[in-house]
């Protein structure tokens, strides 16, 4: 079992808790992505999800892949993330 998964943040999380539910769901659909890849080291390449005003920011401890990043595209733009695809990699 892996314990080191990232950190979720939101911008006002602590006021508007949907944002952090979304980003759970979020990371659980990406990771499901990735597991269905059989991509193993991809958890171990993040280190936190932050929901900034609507725009996911990924940050990554090594740059990811194109496939990598599509993970988190996919799951933002659909039902359970923001519908949009604002989202932003850091490393």
């Amino acid at each position: 079992m892996f314990l080191d998964h990232p950190t979720i943040t939101a911008t006002n999380g602590d006021v508007e808790p949907d944002r952090i539910e979304r980003l759970e769901r979020v990371y659980g659909y990406a990771m499901a992505l990735a597991d269905s890849a059989g991509n193993a080291r991809f958890v171990e390449k993040l280190t936190q999800l932050h929901d900034h005003k609507g725009t996911l920011i990924v940050f990554w401890n090594e740059v990811p892949d194109a496939l990598e990043r599509a993970y988190f595209a996919r799951a933002w733009a659909s039902k359970v993330g923001d519908g949009t695809e604002n989202v932003e990699h850091e490393c």
